[in-house]
């Protein structure tokens, strides 16, 4: 039987994450098990081992990516703006916020979606989710005090992280909330990612 080589090996370990990723963040951690996400894959549930230990394993990769292709996205923002971080900043909220992405876990971010398994799946998980926090926390930092300095203002590079903070919960916490009623209201949920979207964009 012929070996596979490393490249192939490295694109079969990225086809179980992409899957496992979009199953977590659809159905969540302890939704989906691992034939699924093998059979999703196009692999054998016994290939799984020769790229991870375990499931909590592929969950840490799943939530890595996830924060890593997050914040690719927001720097491809930021690139199309390069004159105007508020211009970005608009971009972002208005991308983010919408009914498309809250009635499409399985293909938007794993802040959002992953956020209460992060908490249930123990210091691992969470520990993963702060270091992609970190990185949301510290461009989003960025982007405001560029922000401040195009419009000729000051601004504390501690007081932009606490906007950052709070801009980056306002967003997910929208976002959780009109998917938490988006069957029942969609009406209201439409109105809690409009309200949302009004007002980050007036800070």
């Amino acid at each position: 039987m012929p070996r596979i080589s490393q490249e192939q090996k490295r694109l079969n370990r990225a086809k179980i994450v992409s899957a496992a990723g979009e199953g977590f963040r659809a159905r969540g951690i302890d939704g989906i098990g691992l034939d699924e996400v093998m059979k999703a894959a196009g692999m054998t549930h016994g290939a799984f081992y020769n790229h991870f230990s375990s499931k909590d394993a592929l969950v840490l990769e799943v939530l890595r990516q996830g924060f890593t292709d997050s914040l690719d996205a927001l720097a491809t923002i930021r690139e199309a703006h390069p004159r105007s971080a508020r211009a970005a900043l608009h971009e972002m909220v208005d991308g983010y916020l919408t009914a498309r992405h809250r009635d499409h876990p399985e293909a938007g971010c794993a802040s959002a979606a992953l956020v209460s398994d992060a908490g249930r799946h123990g210091a691992a998980a969470q520990a993963e989710y702060q270091s992609g926090l970190a990185g949301f926390f510290s461009d989003l930092a960025d982007m405001l005090l560029d922000r401040a300095r195009q419009d000729g203002a000051e601004l504390d590079p501690r007081r932009a992280r606490e906007q950052a903070i709070g801009l980056f919960s306002q967003m997910v916490g929208a976002l959780v909330v009109s998917r938490a009623i988006a069957e029942v209201d969609a009406g209201l949920s439409d109105k809690v990612l409009a309200v949302n979207r009004r007002q980050l964009k007036q800070t």
